[in-house]
């Protein structure tokens, strides 16, 4: 039987993305390329290890036990990679993080770009997720640590702070809510709204909270950023519930208004988790250490 680390890590991502096309762009491989190797690896191993479904794929049995034993080897080596690069400057260490919207867009960008210019051997794979999402995929070893809302549940994962988050509605200077001291979301919820691109994280986090209300957001335009959506705001397009330090930030440029939201679940501690923080490589847990101010 031969798997060598890119079967391994390549099966993981399949398994990650329920579609080998989604699992060989996730690995940065040819769809033809990819879907070789994975037979290959049923050939190699004489039995099959993903289940084909109309809509994508699941492991079976077989490919339950080799995902398992993949991330134990992958994280064993990373581990190695780590520890020695410590000594060889030049063999390069690789950490893949998960992130929700608040933490990707507001306080990752800065952290980890003093991190990454003081460890130039050190890579960092960064992906988007929605909170849930990401409690799954540490759990299940498919990312070094993640950044979530601690509103999910974390389950048996080793938690760290990182930082607190606040939920704005932003409106144009001169909308009926701009004076307001808070608003309640439900009370917004007929307003035409900016939002954020389909996949996001944080629009995935308010149409949950829109639905329990057996409502849906009308959106008049969606846009790639935070700061897209603030510039759509001041130019009263609608109006958008947003972090309040992307709020803060864009206040000083873009006409508009922040009004804090009065709900419970606006105001999110944004916690850093891992399967194991002192199981990580070396070079994680230094990430880890980085991002928590020393907590790791």
């Amino acid at each position: 039987m031969r798997f060598d680390l890119t079967d391994l890590r390549l099966f993981l991502r399949v398994i990650e993305a329920e579609s080998i096309t989604g699992g060989a762009e996730r690995a940065g491989m040819a769809l033809a390329s990819a879907s070789e190797r994975i037979r290959g690896m049923e050939a190699s191993g004489g039995v099959p290890l993903l289940e084909r479904r109309p809509r994508g794929i699941r492991p079976t049995p077989a490919g339950q036990a080799v995902a398992h034993h993949a991330r134990v080897v992958l994280g064993q080596w990373e581990q190695m990679r780590g520890e020695l690069g410590q000594y060889a400057r030049g063999l390069r260490g690789h950490v893949r993080v998960l992130a929700n919207t608040a933490a990707l867009a507001e306080f990752l960008p800065d952290a980890l770009a003093s991190f990454l210019a003081d460890h130039p051997e050190i890579d960092v794979d960064l992906e988007e997720r929605a909170s849930r999402d990401i409690v799954t995929a540490v759990a299940g070893g498919l990312a070094d640590f993640g950044i979530v809302a601690d509103s999910v549940d974390l389950g048996t994962l080793e938690t760290l702070p990182f930082r607190t988050d606040q939920l704005v509605l932003v409106v144009p200077i001169g909308h009926g809510l701009a004076e307001r001291p808070d608003v309640a979301f439900r009370d917004v919820l007929d307003e035409a709204f900016v939002g954020l691109a389909h996949g996001s994280a944080l629009q995935s986090h308010l149409a949950g909270h829109a639905a329990k209300a057996g409502r849906s957001l009308k959106f008049r335009v969606r846009v790639g950023g935070l700061d897209a959506v603030c510039r759509m705001v001041g130019g009263g397009v609608g109006v958008a519930i947003v972090p309040e330090a992307a709020a803060r930030r864009s206040g000083e440029r873009d006409a508009i208004r922040a009004v804090p939201l009065s709900d419970a679940w606006a105001l999110r501690h944004l916690t850093l988790c891992a399967r194991s923080v002192s199981a990580l490589p070396a070079h994680a847990r230094q990430l880890v250490r980085h991002l928590t101010g020393g907590l790791a």
